[in-house]
């Protein structure tokens, strides 16, 4: 007997390459603090040049307040037709049917998988190993601090391969004539920022 033959569905990468400019991701990691308290960070990430477009603290995050970010995400933009999340139990029915209430659609990854998420991971690896890594947090205020610092360094300075070497917000090319370089720090002196000043 002949086996009815289905057109072949996309893969996983074709799927993010096809949807790339409607898509975005979220995810939860958590921070402890000097006094062991453990706080929660929500990240939400837009694929197209992987810029972070809603960050937020909290140590007791609930559907409903992940819905809020949401809602703070995009208030009066355009929402993404796409939003890839894990299985977490923290997006609960509140937080689903705030997604469908914005015409989202939820896409899934599979459990134990985070290579589906793979942007999402680098960027929380990126926010560790360059940042958290290396400061004290002694409550929810000064990490928020700590992480509009970087998440402005992250835009605005960092060069990222995926765009040619170049920053989310590209940068001008400075002729030589323009001064000398001079270091800008960053991040509280983590990282420098270069530019060409005049003498």
């Amino acid at each position: 007997m002949l086996r009815c033959c289905k057109p072949p569905s996309q893969i996983w990468r074709t799927f993010l390459e096809n949807h790339l400019q409607q898509l975005v991701s979220i995810d939860f990691f958590t921070v402890p603090t000097i006094r062991f308290q453990v706080l929660y960070v929500f990240l939400l990430l837009a694929h197209n040049r992987r810029r972070i477009v809603h960050c937020n603290v909290t140590p007791h995050p609930t559907a409903e307040w992940t819905g809020q970010q949401l809602r703070e995400a995009f208030p009066f933009d355009q929402p993404p037709r796409f939003l890839l999340r894990d299985r977490d139990a923290i997006y609960g029915g509140d937080f689903r049917s705030e997604v469908t209430d914005m015409g989202i659609q939820e896409v899934l990854s599979t459990p134990r998988s985070p290579w589906q998420r793979a942007y999402m991971e680098r960027v929380i690896g990126s926010i560790r190993r360059e940042c958290l890594d290396h400061v004290i947090v002694f409550d929810e205020s000064s990490l928020r601090r700590i992480l509009r610092s970087y998440l402005d360094y992250y835009h605005r300075s960092r060069t990222h391969l995926s765009l040619g070497k170049d920053s989310l917000e590209p940068r001008s090319i400075q002729p030589p004539e323009v001064g000398r370089v001079v270091a800008l720090p960053q991040v509280g002196g983590l990282h420098h920022r270069y530019e060409r000043r005049a003498a």
